[in-house]
């Protein structure tokens, strides 16, 4: 399957069982919201996917169930974020064989790469496999920066590096990275708080986290965005601002798991080291969730759009 890189693309979270076994049951109802709501693609393995804590066994389990799941409607995308070069072409290769359409990429993990390290273990990878990839550019949380003149190489000489989650912060960046590459590099979004700014300047997508638990109103923005409809998109956004801002947050996997709880596509389970919230914590959060799921807006008929 050939990747078009637009639309929204949730980066899912990872559902387990009381036992701390995959739970594959609520993981079903919840892709199937996704794919309901509109999605344009379904990422996996991601930090809201808990990969860290994710065997590798566990990973390519996810894979497979979601290929079934999606039986040909979006692409499934697995993200591959590693210590080795050697281990990330293998986790390519073993994506390939358990039908993935697309890799995401972090540079390497835990050794701080320069850019001579980081782009040449971004081309070994590429190199190894067909599969499209597209680069996870976040130097906030990962210290490593994928910068324009690194993607140039890059593109120049990996024609499967078509899309980078832009992750920078930085709004402008979106009309460098165009006005430097044009269609070449499509550009998602990576800040769920950034995205409709984003949008309207010229990204072509939303790799999305509170679209885990709230699928119709992120598609709703994204379509009504590209629709040029973006004061009906500003209000779902300003609606949806609070519930966004438990995304950028070093517990934005309990945050995020309890908003699917309060919809109804999830549950509060994760993985140790990482605990359910607790006191004030999840008081402030419950509050938050609360409010909005009372506030949620009727939203257009926005598939018209897509």
């Amino acid at each position: 399957m050939k990747i078009n890189w637009k639309g929204v693309m949730p980066a899912v979270t990872t559902k387990f069982t009381n036992d701390d076994t995959l739970d594959l049951e609520m993981f079903t109802i919840n892709i199937k919201a996704q794919l309901d709501a509109g999605v344009h693609g379904i990422i996996l393995g991601g930090t809201l996917g808990e990969a860290s804590t994710l065997t590798n066994e566990e990973k390519r389990t996810l894979v497979r169930e979601t290929v079934k799941i999606v039986d040909g409607k979006v692409p499934v995308i697995i993200n591959v974020a590693e210590q080795s070069t050697a281990v990330a072409k293998q986790v390519a290769q073993q994506a390939k064989e358990d039908g993935a359409h697309g890799l995401m990429m972090l540079p390497p993990m835990r050794y701080k790469a320069d850019g001579r390290e980081t782009v040449a273990y971004f081309k070994s990878v590429a190199n190894s496999t067909d599969l499209p990839i597209m680069i996870y550019n976040n130097p906030v949380d990962y210290g490593i920066e994928v910068t324009l003149d690194m993607f140039e190489e890059l593109l120049n000489e990996c024609p499967n590096i078509q899309a980078v989650k832009e992750s920078t912060r930085d709004i402008s960046n979106i009309t460098r990275i165009k006005n430097r590459f044009g269609d070449r590099l499509a550009i998602l979004c990576g800040v769920d708080t950034l995205a409709l700014e984003s949008l309207l300047m010229g990204a072509d997508g939303w790799v999305a986290g509170l679209v885990c638990a709230f699928p119709a109103e992120t598609v709703a923005i994204y379509a009504l965005a590209k629709a040029g409809k973006a004061q009906e998109a500003i209000e779902i956004y300003r609606w949806f601002l609070p519930l966004l801002e438990l995304d950028i947050n070093t517990k934005l996997v309990q945050n995020i798991k309890l908003a699917e709880v309060a919809t109804g596509i999830g549950t509060e389970n994760v993985r140790e080291p990482r605990l359910p919230l607790a006191g004030a914590e999840r008081k402030n959060v419950l509050e938050i969730i609360d409010k909005g799921v009372k506030s949620r807006p009727n939203l257009p008929k926005y598939k018209q759009y897509l």
